[in-house]
């Protein structure tokens, strides 16, 4: 199986990055992670989930908040300024990577490839070294620079996909709206997973008629 890295940033989405995580490790990949200061307080905010920014302590609790605790041995959390770690280094093999949500500062830095820290560094060796990269920015409206800062990431390589949910699979909770992004995030990955079913085309029973009898 393989190594994935799975950046958590600033924005909004935190179910995002729980559902993302929960999925690499049952499909039985490895995963390093990253959560930059400003990801721990938006956990906190959108999922009731404190973190104390202590790598050692804090490991356990977001794997039991991904409900992933059987996977322990193959989850590593890395503090956000440990720009020594094995992922901040083009000779450490990882597969791809994620930052899920990705802010718009996030975003900027990773375009212009200006690492402050860890996750901006991991990212920007995905992209020198031809690796998946996908960044869930979820911020709207967009100003002209996060869209030309979009367009930098795409043409060095990486991957933009926001948090933007589908409803024509007739989603009937948040975690179906959650499922479906977390399942685009983990396809641009080359990760098979069963949260979101393909589309296969609309059931035919539920066409409507008018009175011409055209569909």
């Amino acid at each position: 199986m393989g190594v994935y890295v799975l950046g958590i940033a600033g924005a909004s989405g935190a179910p995002y990055a729980r559902r993302v995580l929960e999925q690499m490790l049952a499909t039985g990949h490895e995963v390093k992670a990253v959560i930059t200061d400003a990801g721990r307080k938006v956990i906190e905010v959108e999922e009731g989930l404190l973190l104390t920014g202590n790598t050692e302590a804090d490991t356990p609790t977001v794997l039991d908040w991904a409900q992933a605790s059987d996977y322990a041995g193959k989850f590593e959390l890395y503090h956000h300024k440990d720009v020594a770690s094995p992922i901040a280094s083009g000779s450490f093999p990882v597969d791809g990577m994620a930052v899920v949500p990705c802010s718009g500062g996030t975003l900027g830095r990773i375009a212009h490839g200006i690492s402050n820290g860890l996750l901006e560094r991991a990212a920007d060796v995905c992209l020198k070294e031809r690796r998946r990269l996908v960044l869930v920015p979820r911020e709207m409206p967009v100003s002209l620079i996060h869209l030309r800062n979009m367009t930098a990431v795409t043409e060095a390589g990486g991957v933009v996909l926001p948090a933007s949910p589908g409803f024509y699979h007739n989603p009937t909770s948040i975690s179906d709206l959650i499922d479906m992004v977390a399942g685009r995030i983990l396809a641009s990955l080359g990760i098979q997973s069963s949260v979101m079913k393909p589309w296969l085309g609309p059931d035919p029973s539920s066409y409507s008629t008018n009175e011409e009898g055209i569909q």
